[in-house]
């Protein structure tokens, strides 16, 4: 029964955040919203919302391994899996604004998050916790981000369609209301089973969020960036993985973390660095191919790379 939860709350999230997608984007076009603010707002909130939806269910039940767990798994699977994936099938891309400005916020996002999780050994207070106060300044964080992405968009013109069909009106708003509902009831039924798939393995719920529900909720951003590489548009994958860390770090902890304290433990830190190595090993290799490239042998390093630290959490479970 566990298994049957994960796996029906997995499909609950895919096409809760696909309908809440397609439905927003109806109801924006028919508000005359530009394509620019429907890409930057509920395409990119979209491919997020499987992870927005896990932590705050997993938030609200106290199960902040996973909520922890799920952001710092994700963004490693994202560079490791889905950027060495992607590489694999084309050689990726990377523009001087993603290279020099996108990147390195993105691992200024998890330097933030890894001082704000360990007040013991920074002020020497007596437990770890992301607090309200520490949320509020990722989300802080986050509106700069937004105010950033706005202004480069505007820089470089129009974005391509985000839907290519406008839906009558009641269907547009009944997509939205069954998408947030997939959502929510998938990230319910995704963390009960999670929880009780590592109590009968014997595993902690860290180990749980970090492979299982980080792979899961990664889901949309894999189909994306595979899409892209295989229309040859595999720059996209790169802004995709590099844009959805950085909304993980800094909106979706945020966010959780503002509606309530995440209690930290310090084997998480091991995580933290891994999120670190994966984000400078994404900038060095941009270097290493010929033309500001990712190619297929770093992406296959990168992909090692995972296997590597899924068998080192499996070891030490």
């Amino acid at each position: 029964m566990s298994y049957v939860l994960l796996i029906s709350g997995l499909v609950l999230l895919i096409l809760g955040s696909n309908w809440l997608v397609d439905g927003a984007s109806s109801l924006a076009r028919r508000l005359n919203i530009s394509d620019l603010v429907i890409g930057l707002t509920v395409v990119a909130f979209g491919t997020s919302s499987p992870e927005l939806a896990v932590n705050l269910v997993a938030s609200f039940n106290g199960n902040t391994d996973i909520a922890i767990g799920n952001v710092l798994g994700s963004n490693i699977f994202n560079i490791l899996v889905i950027l060495g994936i992607t590489a694999m099938v084309m050689p990726i891309s990377v523009k001087n604004n993603t290279v020099w400005k996108e990147i390195p916020f993105s691992l200024l996002a998890i330097i933030v998050v890894a001082f704000m999780a360990n007040d013991v050994m920074i002020d020497g207070y007596p437990k770890n916790e992301i607090s309200r106060a520490d949320g509020f300044v990722l989300l802080g964080f986050f509106s700069i981000f937004m105010a950033y992405t706005f202004v480069l968009a505007k820089q470089s013109g129009p974005l391509m369609e985000t839907t290519q069909k406008i839906y009558r009106l009641p269907l547009a708003i009944a997509m939205v209301v069954f998408g947030l509902a997939g959502l929510v009831i998938g990230g319910q039924f995704l963390v009960d089973g999670a929880v009780d798939i590592a109590t009968r393995m014997g595993v902690s719920e860290s180990v749980i969020g970090l492979t299982i529900v980080a792979a899961g909720t990664s889901l949309p951003e894999l189909a994306t960036s595979i899409v892209a590489a295989i229309k040859k548009n595999s720059e996209i994958a790169i802004g995709n993985v590099v844009g959805s860390n950085i909304f993980n770090l800094f909106l979706i902890l945020g966010t959780s973390a503002s509606i309530k304290p995440l209690q930290f433990n310090d084997h998480s830190n091991i995580d933290i660095l891994v999120v670190m190595f994966a984000s400078i090993l994404m900038f060095l290799f941009v270097f290493t191919g010929q033309g500001r490239k990712i190619g297929r042998k770093e992406g296959i390093v990168l992909f090692l790379a995972y296997i590597g630290y899924t068998v080192h959490l499996l070891i030490n479970k």
